[in-house]
C-alpha cells in the first residue's frame, strides 16, 4: 500500500476537463493516454487548461510499457473498450477506481450501475449519486468537487446580468434546462457560457483559465439544470464569491441555503422574481456571495479534495507490494 508522500504511477482518461484539473492538484505521476486525433478521451492535458508537469501524454499504443500503479475509468468505453484495446492483461489486474461523474440513467432509481465488481472501488461524486444508483456489490464512496481555478478571480457583480455557464445546452434540452433559460432570457438580461452557446446568442466556450475573472463581474449565476450531479459552475462560482440561482433538485438541496447563499426552488416563476431582485440589491448579492465563498472553502476547498482521494487510493491498495513508482 502506498504510503504518505509516495507518488503514483496512475492512468486516468480525459474525460471531464474541469475535473480533470482540480485532479491534477493531487501530487502524483498522472498518465493521460492520447491519440492523433484526439478523440474523446484520448485528448491529453487539453489546451485550455494549465495543468501540472506531472500530468502527462502517453501515446495510446505506448500505455502497454508504462509501470502503472492504478487505473481510474469514468464511462462504459473507458471500462469495456478502451482497457482492452491499450492496456496490458497484468494492467489490467491492477487495483482500480471507476468514477462516476453522472446521476443515473435512464431511470433515477433503477438503473444498475454498469460496474458490478467487488474488486473494482466505485467513486461517486455526490452523495445523491450513490444513493440513487443501484451499484451491485461494487465498493461505493463519495468524494465531494473542488475546483482549481485562478485565484485571483473574485466576485464583483458590477454587472447587471446573470450568467448560465453549461457546455451544450441546447444539446440536452430538457435534462440542461434549456427551456427554462430561455424562459428566464425573456423576462431578465442573462447571458450563457459554455461550448455551442453562441449558437444561440451566448458567449461561446471561454478557455477555463480565463473563464473566471469573466464570470466574476455578474451579478449571479444561474443553474437551470434540471437533473446532474451538482454542477462543477456552482461550485466555481461559489468559489469566486458569487450568489447562486439554482432548481432545487439533486443534491443542491444540501449546499446552497435560500436567503443565505443564493436561492433554490423548483417554482422557475420564483426563481425569476429573486434574480430580478439580485440586479436590483447588489447589497443582497454581495451578502449572498460572501456566505457563498466562506461556505465553498470549508465544503469544497482543494485540501479535503486531496486528502480524500489519497485516502481512496490507499483503500483500494494501490502500490501495494511495489512502493513508490517514480519517472
Amino acid at each position: 500500500m502506498a504510503r504518505d508522500g509516495e507518488m503514483l504511477n496512475i492512468l486516468i482518461w480525459h474525460i471531464h476537463g474541469s475535473y480533470l484539473n482540480s485532479l491534477g492538484r493531487i501530487r502524483h505521476n498522472w498518465f493521460l493516454p492520447v491519440k492523433p486525433d484526439r478523440p474523446d478521451g484520448y485528448g491529453g492535458r487539453g489546451r485550455t487548461f494549465d495543468m501540472p508537469d506531472y500530468m502527462r501524454e502517453a501515446p495510446a499504443e505506448a500505455v502497454r510499457e508504462l509501470d502503472l500503479d492504478l487505473i481510474i475509468y469514468q464511462t462504459p468505453k473507458n471500462y469495456f473498450e478502451d482497457q482492452y484495446e491499450i492496456l496490458s492483461e497484468e494492467q489490467r489486474r491492477l487495483p482500480k477506481i471507476y468514477l462516476e461523474h453522472n446521476t443515473p440513467q435512464p431511470h433515477p432509481t433503477n438503473s444498475k450501475h454498469v460496474v458490478d465488481d467487488r474488486n473494482v472501488v466505485l467513486v461517486h461524486v455526490t452523495h445523491y449519486n450513490r444513493l440513487m444508483w443501484d451499484n451491485g456489490c461494487t465498493p461505493t464512496t463519495v468524494i465531494e468537487h473542488s475546483v482549481a481555478i485562478d485565484p485571483s478571480a473574485r466576485y464583483s457583480g458590477s454587472l447587471e446580468r446573470g450568467v448560465v455557464v453549461i457546455n451544450g445546452l441546447q444539446n440536452r434540452p430538457r435534462i440542461a434546462g434549456y427551456d427554462l433559460f430561455m424562459e428566464a432570457r425573456d423576462q431578465i438580461p442573462l447571458d450563457a457560457a459554455g461550448m455551442g452557446t453562441k449558437a444561440f446568442g451566448g458567449l461561446g466556450d471561454i478557455p477555463y483559465r480565463d473563464l473566471h475573472s469573466r464570470l466574476a463581474a455578474y451579478r449571479f449565476l444561474f443553474s437551470p439544470i434540471r437533473y446532474t450531479s451538482l454542477p462543477l459552475a456552482v461550485v466555481e462560482g461559489l468559489t469566486i464569491g458569487m450568489p447562486v440561482v439554482a432548481l432545487a433538485t439533486t443534491e443542491l438541496p444540501t449546499v446552497i441555503e435560500n436567503g443565505r447563499h443564493g436561492y433554490l426552488s423548483c417554482n422557475v416563476e420564483e426563481l425569476i422574481r429573486h434574480m430580478k431582485r439580485l440586479l436590483q440589491d447588489p447589497e443582497e448579492a454581495r451578502y449572498l456571495g460572501d456566505n457563498a465563498r466562506r461556505l465553498a472553502q470549508e465544503r469544497f476547498g482543494l485540501d479535503r479534495f486531496c486528502r480524500d482521494w489519497n485516502e481512496a487510493f490507499r483503500e483500494v491498495g494501490a502500490g501495494t507490494g511495489a512502493g513508490s513508482k517514480r519517472v
